[in-house]
């Protein structure tokens, strides 16, 4: 097995773009990559592209007939059938939209391959994480669900027992729905409770479907406002044990940056460095866990475009690559330049909103029936720890 992480990327994928005015700007992409590049991490990672997913391979998780219609409003977006999900607000048909789509797809497949026949045992692809996207229809900026569609490789490889982790602040209700049923997929979601939030759905009642499927979804819905501490307290009092029990043969994590207090389009109030603390999280968990340590990282929502998903994703990719990143590193000077040319902001000027180290309290200290955080932690882990035959309480 190689020792060099592998850096999925292809300058093609900033072709996936809805239009202007839209909060999926694929600018986030392409100064993601300039700041991997300008903070040296080419060097600790292979930089691999793939081929775009041909029809096989979304057939592995989406209808012909959705396929069909994305192809015929990629063609031409005046045919957007909105039954599908294309051609709305969230999901507005353009032009060319099935290849840049299909790219995607192909890099979170090709990393999954090459982490199953040991190429590398760790793959990441900031592009993906398309998580909302259904069977039969685009939604909530997705269309194709990549993430659910790796897996799927995974499975059709012969993999066993697949675990994903979506700590998007959205619920990774794509995912959810592909696996619910398939005991062979642990889907674990951690994201803002869809009371205040699309896709309004992600309850801890959510537990996968009945009789094989039952426990084989997670739920753990955080309330509006939750910041680092509380954030991280969930995190750790729900995911590692579940991931210690089910002991996948790959882990697939799924990094949305939109859980950040500047993000526009949600209401939790993470920082850049409790997200850099989840990432170093999922790596410990890969390396203690996961058969072979095999671990796909995807990126996913973020919609703070210059001053939080780039700095998350080059810390998601120089970890992934194990070459950390410092977080009071200054950013480079390069790197703020290229910034200001194509978006006339000025960028960050370090690794850190000055919040690292993160701390925060152990759930095995005590559960606070008065706090709302901890009642969701309980919540979670009443509803599915005992389909799994584990303990409700530490």
């Amino acid at each position: 097995m190689s020792g060099r992480a592998l850096l999925m990327w292809d300058d093609a994928v900033t072709g996936y773009d809805f239009g202007p005015g839209h909060p999926m700007d694929p600018v986030r992409l392409g100064l993601t990559r300039e700041l991997v590049s300008a903070l040296g991490l080419d060097r600790a990672v292979e930089v691999r592209a793939a081929r775009p997913a041909g029809d096989s391979t979304l057939r592995l998780v989406h209808r012909e007939d959705y396929i069909a219609a994305v192809r015929a409003a990629s063609a031409d977006p005046r045919h957007a059938d909105q039954a599908y999900g294309l051609g709305t607000v969230d999901d507005p048909a353009f032009t060319g939209m099935h290849e840049a789509s299909a790219r995607i797809a192909g890099l979170s497949v090709g990393a999954a391959e090459a982490v199953w026949r040991g190429d590398t045992h760790r793959a990441v692809n900031f592009t993906g994480g398309l998580h909302h996207a259904m069977p039969g229809a685009a939604a909530g900026f997705c269309v194709y669900n990549d993430a659910a569609l790796a897996i799927a490789r995974l499975l059709e490889l012969g993999a066993e027992r697949v675990a994903y982790l979506d700590v998007d602040v959205h619920h990774g209700d794509g995912v959810q729905a592909v696996f619910q049923d398939d005991p062979r997929v642990l889907t674990i979601s951690v994201h803002e409770h869809p009371r205040t939030l699309f896709p309004g759905t992600g309850w801890p009642e959510e537990t996968g479907g009945p009789g094989a499927g039952a426990g084989s979804a997670v739920n753990l819905a955080l309330p509006a406002g939750t910041g680092d501490a509380g954030w991280l307290r969930a995190f750790h009092a729900v995911v590692p044990e579940l991931l210690a029990d089910f002991r996948p043969q790959v882990l697939v994590t799924q990094h949305g940056a939109d859980t950040h207090f500047e993000d526009p389009l949600a209401h939790l109030a993470v920082s850049l460095d409790a997200q850099r603390a989840v990432q170093l999280a999922c790596r410990g968990l890969a390396d203690e866990y996961v058969e072979g340590g095999r671990w796909l990282a995807l990126g996913g929502g973020g919609y703070a475009v210059v001053d939080v998903v780039p700095r998350s994703w080059a810390h998601l990719v120089a970890i992934v690559a194990g070459a950390d990143v410092p977080p009071e590193t200054l950013v480079p000077e390069e790197w703020r330049s290229i910034v200001y040319a194509r978006t006339r902001q000025p960028g960050p000027r370090r690794m850190t909103d000055g919040r690292w180290p993160v701390t925060w309290r152990a759930w095995e200290d005590g559960y606070d029936p008065e706090d709302r955080l901890d009642q969701a932690v309980l919540a979670t882990r009443r509803a599915v720890f005992p389909l799994r035959g584990l303990l409700v309480h530490p």
